[in-house]
């Protein structure tokens, strides 16, 4: 199959525009041609993914297509990274880890990238406009950007965002296109109160079993409450994209391609309604937890995507109100962050409140890449599904999934 190239794009196929553009290029049509697609489109600006995760041939790629000379052509920021870089040091993070991971940071940073070092860049910086044309990398950034912001991007794997982001161009299909927007699976809540929908734990349960039902379509949900936020989007959106594989929901009423129903499905039928229970949200939380009830508790981890400043005047008024000074002894308590809210809890002093608390706060980085956790953990507790969905494999732990409230209270305890 033939890839019908602009003249820009065989000039920098034809290597006019250096080594390292000319190597982007080639993997952006090579990529176009195995998904069987014949035009290529521009896109205005992008997420990188794929420095996230360190190993040797990700530190290869990049370095390379750095030394080559490589720079990226639109605004271009970068998801969460392998390290704090700022305070590793303080988390016994290994020296040689360390400095790769410092590399891999810097040649991103040498090709124009953005050191926004967050999965939840539609909360830090650049945030994309309804209706333009972008290449996100980090599944949950992807989600909100489609639904939440109503911007066109598919999910671009790690290594493709870079190129995208050097050459301005990705393969002409997905959900860059208009009609293949469409809603198909409806869910429907039925007989949940819109109180039961203010916990911050509602959000994360119902979006675990939409990707779980969903997979890959696009799921429309019906009878959400009017009072949902940003935040409670996050949660939904991160937590189907992990137990799915859901890029856009559509949420009637809320989510800017929804007004109605009917606009949600394009004018036609869903192919399939399902009804949302109680019962269906409680199944989803039990699914959740691998944790028993009573156990010892190693860690509670909060901010995955990362947390806003929002979410942190939630918890500190979780500290206020459960009366207590300290978290158990034996018991840790991360929090992952960008740097934005970071410095947003600085000013508004929150920070002491935290730390006399014993709260650890990390930035640019998460735990599923960097390793924060000793060999000792084997129970965590968090109120996120994207994080208690992935945990048990990627971890090895069990988990207790429950709300922010919930956390704090079991980490006083020590127990879940």
């Amino acid at each position: 199959m033939t890839v019908h190239l602009s003249r820009n794009d065989q000039q920098m196929l034809d290597g006019h525009f250096g080594p390292g553009c000319q190597m982007a290029m080639r993997i952006v049509v090579r990529l176009a041609e195995a998904c069987g697609v014949t035009e290529l489109m521009d896109v205005t600006q992008a997420h990188i993914d794929g420095c996230g995760l360190l190993s040797e041939s990700s530190l290869l790629f990049a370095e390379t297509l750095a030394g080559k000379g490589a720079k990226v052509s639109i605004p271009t920021t970068l998801s969460m990274g392998p390290l704090d870089l700022q305070n590793w040091r303080k988390f016994n993070i290994d020296s040689s880890f360390a400095q790769k991971a410092i590399r891999q940071g810097r040649a991103y940073e040498s090709m124009g990238c953005i050191p926004t070092w967050t999965c939840a860049p539609y909360q830090s910086y650049l945030t994309p406009r309804f209706g333009q044309q972008i290449a996100w990398g980090e599944s949950n950034a992807v989600v909100y950007a489609n639904s939440v912001l109503g911007a066109r991007t598919n999910r671009y794997a790690d290594f493709h965002d870079i190129c995208a982001a050097i050459t301005g161009r990705v393969p002409r299909c997905g959900l860059h296109l208009h009609e293949n927007r469409k809603g198909q699976v409806l869910f429907q809540i039925t007989d949940i109160p819109a109180e039961a929908m203010q916990g911050d734990d509602f959000y994360s349960a119902l979006g675990y079993l939409i990707g779980v039902r969903t997979l890959n379509q696009i799921p429309i949900i019906v009878g959400m409450s009017a009072g949902v936020t940003g935040d409670n989007l996050k949660a939904l959106g991160a937590a189907a994209a992990s137990s799915g594989s859901v890029m856009l929901f559509h949420a009637v009423g809320i989510t800017p391609e929804a007004a109605t129903l009917d606009q949600a499905c394009h004018g036609d039928k869903p192919r399939q309604v399902i009804e949302v229970t109680p019962q269906d949200i409680q199944r989803a939380r039990s699914e959740l937890s691998t944790a028993a009830k009573t156990e010892h508790l190693d860690a509670v981890i909060l901010g995955c995507p990362h947390f806003s400043f929002d979410e942190f005047r939630q918890l500190a008024e979780c500290i206020r109100t459960s009366q207590a000074e300290h978290i158990a002894p034996e018991t840790r308590f991360i929090v992952k962050t960008s740097r934005t809210s970071y410095s947003l809890i600085q000013h508004n002093k929150m920070l002491d409140l935290f730390e006399g608390f014993g709260v650890e706060i990390t930035l640019d980085t998460c735990v599923f890449h960097t390793p924060l956790l000793g060999p000792g953990t084997k129970v965590i507790m968090t109120n996120s599904g994207k994080c208690a969905y992935y945990a048990p494999g990627e971890l090895g732990v069990r988990v207790a999934f429950g709300s922010m409230r919930q956390c704090v209270d079991s980490a006083v305890r020590g127990c879940v």
